[in-house]
């Protein structure tokens, strides 16, 4: 089980982006995530006609290391380390600070 997953609100602790916010877009093996807004490179785009695409530079979300994010915990407004916890036969994800349970 991951503790951090697709469409987590998380907070980027280190990198040039340290401080900024995101949803987590997709999660990309075991060790890499692609969020919302961060990481941004700019990307040479050849046009393709066939597919309506049309040529120039753009920007895209590139991957970061899931060491480089912490979970945003709402309660506190704060990044937060992710625990788990056994509740009736499954493992549920837990704030480290609060222990309240994660939404899924």
């Amino acid at each position: 089980m991951r503790k951090i997953r697709k469409g987590d609100d998380v907070v980027v602790i280190a990198g040039k982006d340290k401080g900024k916010r995101g949803v987590v877009l997709r999660a990309i093996k075991t060790d890499r995530l692609i969020i919302q807004g961060i990481n941004l490179v700019k990307k040479h785009q050849k046009p393709n006609p066939a597919t309506g695409v049309t040529g120039g530079i753009t920007n895209k979300e590139s991957s970061i290391h899931v060491s480089n994010v912490a979970i945003y915990n709402f309660t506190s407004k704060k990044a937060d380390r992710v625990g788990f916890k056994l509740s009736a036969n499954n493992r549920v994800r837990i704030f480290k600070s609060t222990n309240e349970q994660i939404e899924e």
